[in-house]
């Protein structure tokens, strides 16, 4: 396991915003985090006190950046910043998620390595029950 302390600096979110808590897992294609923050009062996600299951789409972009990140430090190199562009097949299972107990898990699977661009599928599961997947698509970011 992967504490937030060793890889929160490679992605851009921070605070509140950064969704994720440790990485369970990882290799060349894929990678499993778990987060607690849907819990989380102060979740900037959240509106009228709740966190609607479509937010899940930002957990699995997370997901991805912190794939990225982890997979250029292995390479002696920096991830570049990229811009969500796309996001489809998008599924949810439930309506809502912040009263969910105990941790999610967050899994992303890398489609296409394009150098420019990628393309992942995103689960996120509670206790085994899949409460949103889909895939997205990621882009450099201009210089």
């Amino acid at each position: 396991m992967i504490v937030k302390a060793d890889w929160e600096y490679l992605i851009p979110h921070r605070g509140a915003m950064s969704l994720l808590d440790s990485v369970v897992d990882w290799d060349d294609e894929h990678i499993h985090l778990t987060a607690i923050s849907h819990t989380h009062t102060d979740n900037p996600l959240r509106s009228d006190g709740l966190l609607r299951a479509v937010h899940l789409c930002e957990y699995g972009a997370q997901a991805m950046a912190v794939h990225g990140g982890l997979f250029a430090q292995r390479e002696g190199k920096v991830a570049a910043p990229g811009l969500l562009v796309s996001l489809r097949s998008v599924r949810l299972h439930v309506a809502r998620v912040d009263e969910l107990p105990g941790p999610l898990d967050v899994h992303a699977i890398k489609l296409l390595d394009g150098g420019a661009s990628w393309q992942y599928e995103f689960r996120v599961e509670h206790r085994g029950q899949v409460l949103a997947e889909g895939r997205a698509a990621v882009i450099r970011a201009a210089p």
